[in-house]
């Protein structure tokens, strides 16, 4: 049984952010570390969408904005976003760039097969897959569980799914200078159902039908809403150049309580998938850091994790979304109605003082919040 230093079961965004994070702060040179994955990641298998205020990743881009636009059938809404920047980054780009910064890297080993097991014994930790099994030091677990949250009731499940078509139209139908972040002008449905536009060119677009809800959809379903917002926007002629699927889970669920000493768990298996909004690629990247700098101070990763006042505010979001879908709309709309984008990124972000926190609630439906926080208090946070 072969030993290393350190073992990231999953080999995705969280974790290759994390082994990024490890190579460019060096002093794990002579650290044997191996990534099991099902498969080699080399594919356009995911689009990662992130405001930033710096030159993060420009470089591999496949677009970045200077404005964002929100809709509804009441408000047509563009907004400049500076300092920050909305960026396009397709996930081929992304592996590629790792790839060739841990090229050389002797200590460094990736391995496709399925991982039945993890666990801790003795302070040695073990993986299992189904032709062999390793021993490491510590775990960087990125796999996610959807077990332990759904057999819980204390922290609702709501799922962001989603259908996306690239498109090539004939007419140039699309503003290639303002991606539409959220468009509630589509029937709702009893949900919380958008459109997310991502144009390239005025040609060219990713067209994403989005919804933050229980429950999935039959496949057909959100095609046919793609068709529809095509036909709506005068679209006679187009051709779907790829097409993508997902479900990011949006939840509080305290993924950390899983940590072990030398076991941790990351991205969405670590509860790094901003709960409010299912971004992922902006709070992994920070996270990333966070724990690079952590394993430098040798302290058990049972300690890592730290409750702030964001999650308080997630917790009631997420209460709200799933209590009554419904309202996702007239939430996202009193937010985003008075043009003031930069506060809310910032806020997103985690960011934000508490005067502008306070600026941010003051924005939602009062009584809808204070609702939530009544019920949540009864039943503990």
């Amino acid at each position: 049984m072969k030993h290393y230093d350190i073992i990231f079961t999953g080999g995705g965004l969280a974790a290759l952010l994390t082994l990024s994070e490890l190579v460019k702060k060096g002093g794990y040179a002579s650290s044997s570390i191996l990534i099991i994955d099902t498969e080699t990641k080399n594919t356009n298998d995911r689009t990662w969408c992130f405001w930033d205020t710096n030159e993060t990743y420009n470089g591999i881009a496949t677009k970045i904005w200077d404005n964002i636009a929100f809709k509804t059938e009441e408000l047509q809404l563009q907004m400049p976003i500076a300092p920050y920047q909305y960026k396009m980054l397709r996930s081929k780009v992304f592996y590629e760039k790792v790839l060739k910064e841990i090229e050389g890297q002797n200590s460094i080993e990736f391995y496709n097969d399925c991982i039945i097991n993890i666990y801790e014994e003795s302070n040695i930790c073990l993986v299992e897959t189904t032709s062999a099994t390793f021993s490491s030091t510590k775990i960087i677990n990125s796999i996610y569980d959807p077990k332990p949250v759904v057999s819980q009731t204390k922290y609702p499940l709501v799922q962001q799914h989603f259908v996306g078509w690239f498109v090539q139209t004939k007419e140039p139908v699309f503003n290639a200078n303002c991606p539409i972040f959220m468009d509630f002008s589509v029937e709702q449905k009893g949900n919380t159902r958008f459109m997310y536009v991502l144009p390239i060119t005025s040609t060219e677009a990713l067209v994403e039908y989005t919804l933050f809800s229980k429950d999935v959809l039959p496949k057909s379903e959100y095609e046919e809403a793609i068709q529809k917002y095509l036909i709506n926007l005068g679209v006679t002629e187009y051709e779907i150049l790829e097409n993508e699927q997902g479900n990011i889970p949006m939840t509080c669920y305290p993924f950390w309580k899983h940590n072990t000493k030398n076991i941790i768990h990351i991205g969405s298996a670590g509860g790094w998938t901003k709960a409010s909004t299912g971004y992922t690629f902006k709070n992994s990247l920070k996270k990333s850091k966070e724990l690079v700098a952590y394993l430098q101070t040798g302290l058990d990763f049972t300690k890592f994790h730290k409750i702030t006042k964001f999650w308080f505010y997630d917790v009631l979001l997420i209460d709200i979304l799933y209590d009554t879908n419904q309202y996702g709309k007239p939430i996202f709309n009193a937010l985003f109605k008075n043009k003031n984008a930069l506060l809310i990124f910032k806020f997103l972000d985690e960011e934000t003082s508490f005067w502008e926190d306070l600026q941010v609630i003051w924005m939602c439906p009062k009584k809808l919040f204070i609702k939530a926080l009544v019920k949540r208090i009864v039943k503990g946070f």
